[in-house]
């Protein structure tokens, strides 16, 4: 009996831990620990002890799952272990919606090469040249969007201007 105790209790202090300590490896452990009291239980006390063996698992566990979810954020130390903030960064640009650029002028923020960056009404957009090259700072016209980049080539002014 002491040896199913300490296994239970070991492994409900694992369980616990593993808030602190991400990973997996904590939780892991412990549920095997649960798993080997139980199995102790069912051969020491044959079905009557392993099926109270297994309830009484069934509760530890619930119960400190709702310590740790329900009582833990609401302390003071669990206020600093729980994320609560959302992040509402992106990593991409915006993708372009096509009615919203096609038509409209750009001003290539880097040389495009053929692809490269260029600015649409202050939004800034990896672009592809239909004309290959294009200089930084040069004026260009959007045509298309392909997936997720514009498709611009020379505007009319700066080819007349040449």
């Amino acid at each position: 009996m002491n040896t199913i105790l300490l296994l239970f209790l070991t492994g409900v202090v694992l369980l616990g831990f593993e808030v602190f300590v991400p990973g997996a490896i904590l939780g892991s452990i412990a549920g095997v620990l649960m798993i080997a009291g139980c199995v102790l239980a069912f051969i020491d006390y044959g079905v009557t002890g392993g099926v109270l063996a297994l309830a009484v698992a069934v509760v530890l566990i619930g119960g400190l799952l709702w310590f740790e979810f329900k009582i833990l954020p609401k302390t003071a130390l669990g206020r600093r272990l729980f994320l609560n903030d959302v992040s509402t960064g992106s990593s991409q640009p915006a993708v372009a919606v096509a009615a919203d650029v096609v038509g409209h002028e750009a001003e290539a923020l880097t040389a495009l090469a053929p692809t490269g960056y260029v600015s649409v009404d202050g939004q800034r957009y990896e672009a592809f040249s239909r004309a290959g090259f294009a200089e930084k700072g040069a004026r260009l016209t959007v045509v298309g969007v392909d997936t997720f980049r514009l498709i611009v080539q020379p505007s009319e002014s700066s080819i007349t201007s040449t």
